[in-house]
């Protein structure tokens, strides 16, 4: 029986019955993250990049992502929210910011989902404003939305494991009021559990 297989069994029904399906199991991630880590580990060999997570969705993302670079590397965290339920407030705010300097560092935002980019773009300009080497993203889900009045508009992720389509999506981090951040998968919410 493959992981996926046996988290399938272990989540019957439960959290699952909220799902309409799943779209990325537990072995298609896993795949996919390490895929990503070893693109880090060739774009930044000889190097020390510091991976920045966006708390609290990137959380899983980011163990996996780190364990699939072959290369000293240091994390920090950052806190932010645009959002309340379902909804970006359109204003971002820092709510924990770095606990160290980024200056003359090769930063790598860690972000579990680009949705309006609003947040990603105000964190970027953030973070370059500090004097970095470099500031790349490591997305593991690009949603296919439409973000300044263009669709799909490229946010800059140099790198990224999944577009995803316009759906709540929830699980391996992502929330929704707090919930279903522990699935081990990403699945699409059914829309009468948020509506």
């Amino acid at each position: 029986m493959s992981t996926s297989e046996r988290y399938a069994k272990i989540w019957e029904g439960g959290l699952r019955g909220d799902l309409r399906e799943i779209l990325y199991d537990v072995d298609t991630l896993q795949s996919t993250i390490l895929d990503m880590g070893e693109q880090i580990t060739r774009d930044y060999a000889g190097k020390e990049p510091l991976l920045v997570a966006i708390l609290k969705g990137s959380y899983p993302f980011l163990a996996d992502l780190a364990r699939a670079i072959n290369l000293p590397l240091t994390v920090d965290f950052m806190a932010v929210s645009s959002y309340k339920g379902t909804k970006s407030t359109g204003v971002v705010r820092i709510l924990k910011d770095l606990d160290r300097s980024i200056s003359g560092r090769d930063v790598i935002i860690v972000e579990d989902i680009i949705d309006s980019g609003l947040t990603l773009q105000y964190l970027r300009e953030n973070l370059r404003g500090r004097g970095p080497a470099s500031v790349e993203i490591a997305a593991l889900l690009d949603k296919k939305v439409v973000r300044a009045g263009k669709p799909n508009e490229d946010m800059g992720a140099k790198y990224v494991g999944f577009e995803c389509p316009n759906e709540f999506v929830v699980g391996y981090g992502l929330d929704y009021n707090g919930r279903y951040r522990n699935l081990p998968f990403i699945g699409v919410l059914r829309e009468e559990v948020y509506s």
